[in-house]
């Protein structure tokens, strides 16, 4: 149920065309994501969005899986190809010329832009805890990030993050940052978040990966995406976002969800970097599905990362949009998901608007070229299998392709890549066959919808690139 208010702008962009760009409404506890979502449709005169297929096998409108009808559009856009048709051969113009008109592409279409007045974050210590992660001692801090709200007291934002170090390290450790629900080592753990595992992992499973990091004398940290934006489009008007816009809807060219949670892993990198038990220039970041998308944006924009453990993130995230084959494009531009993106991204799904129809083919930027963003630092892409729960949803073979049509930059800026060429024709290596030999790597391990399986590859793989010996304890 809309307001009057809602209803009756709803009329004026009926009898008036798409919303002024200096058009807002009022922030309202009754605006919900079917509110958000159409009005980001009258934003961009959008009469009618394609529906994306149905995860669900045998359903009438069920994804392709077939690898045949798999590639309506196999030419991706250059990765060293400057806009006028020049190539890039050198480093400096990589830097100078073609990654900064990916990156406005990637912002003005897909990801949106980081506002110019996001508020200060200032970061707390609330709580510390001395306490052991299997046989060896840590030090554990419970940080808050405050976002200065004075522009907007209405709207609350802190941050949520726990650092983990080793007690016994003799100097600053290497860090990975992920994305998720942790609690400080000691304490009570808090209720299980839906989706989420505190409890000991399943008889003859891996250790957890905060055990595997603090054996090896890594530290960690956990932060809290939902503590910087909401997962759905009616917390738009709230969040960072929200702050931001002083509870106004978006622009379509505003950032969306994967680009605030990035936002806040950068913040909570800033607090990293004025702690001394930890190794700055050695961090990296982690996430699994949603969080593995915002994991590869975290890393792609902010240069300061050192390392990335991309998990089963599929559309959105490593999969390339081009790719009719599981998730596709029409399912992010639909209710569910088009808040992960910036509001432009609606008119790939667009069958009936003021400028036509666009689909799959007409988005100027493609996931080869978000993973290029990453080059020459470490970045490792993981999937499970279909049969233990990655679904066939999140198209590995996808994934795959982008990441081999990533490799020119990696090799321009002296890092090793997949050591593959034509992302056309070449298939993903066997199950727990991984290509881990570059800065730039690949394993699909024989689990599920986590990268638990590959936390003992990644560490030794980091450790080789870092020049990091594990240390003697």
């Amino acid at each position: 149920m809309i307001s009057f208010l809602q209803a009756g702008l709803l009329l004026l962009w009926t009898l008036q065309g798409p919303l002024a760009q200096d058009a807002t409404v009022p922030y309202s506890e009754n605006w919900t994501t079917d509110d958000d979502h159409k009005n980001m449709m009258q934003q961009l005169g959008i009469k009618a969005l394609r529906p994306g297929p149905s995860g669900r096998e045998g359903a009438p409108d069920q994804a392709n899986y077939d690898e045949t009808k798999a590639n309506p559009f196999p030419i991706l856009p250059e990765v060293l190809t400057l806009k006028n048709g020049n190539k890039v051969a050198k480093a400096k113009d990589w830097w100078k010329k073609r990654r900064p008109e990916i990156v406005e592409d990637f912002e003005r279409e897909v990801l949106g832009r980081i506002p110019p007045n996001v508020p200060k974050v200032t970061w707390t210590v609330d709580k510390t805890s001395e306490a052991q992660i299997g046989e060896h001692p840590v030090i554990g801090k419970q940080l808050v990030g405050h976002v200065d709200n004075s522009s907007y007291p209405a709207i609350n934002v802190n941050i949520q993050m726990i650092l983990v170090t080793p007690a016994d390290a003799k100097g600053p450790v290497p860090v990975m940052m992920m994305f998720g629900f942790g609690y400080l080592p000691g304490t009570p753990p808090p209720p299980t978040p839906k989706g989420f595992n505190f409890g000991p992992p399943p008889a003859g499973s891996d250790p957890p990966a905060t055990e595997q990091l603090i054996a090896d004398g890594w530290g960690y940290a956990y932060i809290n995406p939902n503590s910087i934006q909401a997962d759905n489009g009616a917390g738009l008007t709230k969040g960072i976002i929200g702050l931001v816009n002083k509870g106004q809807p978006r622009k379509p060219e505003d950032w969306g969800t994967l680009r605030a949670w990035a936002w806040g892993a950068s913040r909570g990198l800033d607090c990293l970097e004025a702690d001394k038990a930890v190794n700055t220039k050695q961090v990296g970041i982690e996430g699994v599905s949603r969080y593995g998308k915002a994991a590869l944006v975290t890393m792609a924009f902010d240069q300061r990362f050192a390392m990335v453990l991309i998990g089963s993130s599929g559309e959105g995230g490593a999969k390339l949009h081009r790719r009719n084959f599981g998730e596709t494009v029409e399912n992010l531009t639909g209710s569910g998901e088009y808040h992960w993106m910036a509001g432009n991204f609606l008119k790939y799904g667009a069958s009936d608007a003021v400028f036509g129809s666009k689909n799959a083919g007409d988005i100027p930027v493609d996931a080869h070229q978000l993973l290029a963003l990453c080059a020459p630092r470490l970045t490792f892409i993981s999937y499970g299998i279909p049969e233990k729960g990655d679904a066939k949803w999140l198209d590995q073979q996808g994934s795959f392709m982008a990441a081999v049509a990533a490799g020119p930059v990696f090799r321009l800026l002296g890092a090793k890549d997949l050591g593959t060429l034509d992302y056309m024709s070449e298939k993903m290596p066997a199950v727990n066959v991984g290509l881990l030999d570059g800065q730039l790597a690949w394993r699909q391990h024989d689990g599920g919808h986590t990268d638990g399986p590959n936390w003992k590859y990644f560490i030794p793989w980091a450790n080789k690139f870092l020049k990091r010996a594990s240390p003697t304890r």
